[in-house]
């Protein structure tokens, strides 16, 4: 009978969650448009405008954000056919009840850049959950899947873990042994997955470089776990290359785990992973640095030679804090060759257009922006004190958002920053709308940088 109730009551839980979110959906799209025809009827549309963004000029947007967190909040404790059950609410990257195309399970590296908007007491259990559910999740499986899908156990994504855990650490002052708990199923992962020389994860292949991968061996797959999915950067070949962006996550991995050996009195400890990070910087520097052309690129371990795609993977180690200032200042260079009217694009233009071989569509390319890149980029030029490029880069990232949102009444998962009023590329599946990072980085930027010169 315990059991019986039990079940009764979650499903009675799980109908008023839905009824809840169909009502919310359809007062949200109400508010929405609402907006917009006032929007227009006051001539606060931002397109063409001339001068600088204000608190005004946000405020629907940010309250569209604001609301909108309530449909993407799912609790899910069981698992239910494919859906695995994790023990706290969390977020899907985007709701719309009209789409074929839906999110309901807890996505890895989404999780981290839609906490970015929400790092405040009022979504303190919120946030905290959601970082509780990944741990949960490797505890459970050995990895923090790409998505929490049965069929996605057998790869992750982008690892930012420890980023994670020192964001909450410092923004709610949590204690030591909350941190050293955390940080040891952090470590864990690094050595399990990422530094896995077999399978289910043989991705420590190269000179002490990791690669993206998939328990199935397929380079398209490994190339989904890179959440670059799909990108000309490795020419479907994704098996075959060390990328940037994920050895600098490793790097950050390093000097955090230094850094919390060094909080907790163990000097030697903090020494061995200072002398990883530096060995992982040195060989970075050796096969993936470009000094010409001021940039990192992937690098091909197999025909042993630097990937020819220059991306906005090259700014994932100035996020990392492990470039010298002369090869922050030649980053900071060629900004030029991504920065366009709506922000950066995520590769420079491609001349074969936008098709990798075997006519796949490439969404992580030009003309695309991407709210997560934006982040990562901006945060590196903050680290290294390039404010003023930050500031321009950010003012035209929210440019763009919100002359879409004033003109649409909702936000995207990724821009045409070339055309700004355009759509953007389409990718392997449809264009979505809602849109969690796009939302969190949107609210973010606008405290840094609207807030903080109002």
């Amino acid at each position: 009978m315990m059991r019986n109730a039990k079940e009764t009551a979650r499903v009675a839980k799980d109908t008023a969650f839905k009824a809840k979110t169909r009502a919310s959906n359809a007062a949200r799209t109400a508010q929405n448009v609402a907006q917009v025809q006032a929007a227009k009827a006051t001539k606060r549309l931002w397109v063409g405008r001339p001068g600088r963004m204000t608190q005004f000029d946000v405020q629907a947007a940010r309250e569209y954000i604001s609301a909108y967190w309530q449909n993407l909040e799912r609790f899910h404790p069981k698992d239910d056919e494919s859906l695995l059950g994790v023990p706290k609410t969390y977020l899907v990257p985007s709701y719309d009840e009209t789409a074929s195309f839906d999110y309901n399970e807890l996505y890895y590296w989404d999780s981290y850049f839609m906490v970015q908007g929400l790092l405040d007491e009022e979504h303190k259990e919120l946030v905290c959950g959601i970082l509780e559910n990944l741990m949960y999740s490797f505890e459970r499986f050995k990895v923090i899947p790409n998505a929490s899908r049965t069929y996605l156990t057998g790869r992750s994504q982008p690892p930012f873990l420890t980023s994670f855990i020192y964001d909450l650490y410092n923004t709610y002052n949590l204690d030591h042994e909350w941190l050293k708990r955390a940080m040891d199923i952090a470590k864990q992962e690094y050595q399990t997955v990422w530094m896995g020389t077999k399978k289910p994860n043989e991705r420590l292949v190269y000179k002490g470089l990791s690669r993206y991968y998939d328990i199935n061996h397929l380079h398209d797959l490994a190339e989904a776990e890179s959440g670059w999915d799909m990108t000309p950067r490795f020419s479907r070949k994704a098996l075959n290359y060390l990328p940037v962006d994920l050895n600098a996550l490793l790097y950050k991995y390093e000097t955090d785990f230094a850094r919390t050996a060094r909080l907790f009195d163990e000097p030697k400890e903090a020494e061995t992973w200072e002398k990883a990070a530096e060995a992982r910087k040195q060989t970075m520097n050796e096969l993936m640095w470009d000094r010409p052309r001021g940039m990192y690129y992937d690098f091909n371990f197999v025909r042993e030679k630097r990937g020819s795609v220059s991306s906005l993977a090259t700014y994932f180690p100035l996020w990392a804090g492990m470039v010298s200032e002369k090869q922050a200042a030649s980053l900071v260079k060629a900004l030029r060759k991504f920065e366009n009217k709506g922000g950066l694009a995520t590769t420079d233009a491609l001349p074969l257009g936008q098709y990798v071989p075997g006519a796949m569509p490439v969404q992580w390319a030009y003309p695309n922006g991407w709210a997560p890149l934006q982040f990562i980029v901006i945060e590196g030029l903050l680290k290294y004190g390039y404010h003023e490029d930050a500031d321009r880069i950010a003012r035209k990232w929210l440019r763009c958002n919100l002359d879409w949102f004033n003109m649409k009444g909702v936000f995207l998962e990724k821009y045409n920053v070339i055309n700004p009023e355009k759509p953007p590329q389409k990718g392997v599946y449809p264009s979505q709308t809602g849109f969690g990072w796009t939302n969190a980085v949107f609210e973010r930027f606008c405290q840094q940088f609207i807030d903080k010169s109002a």
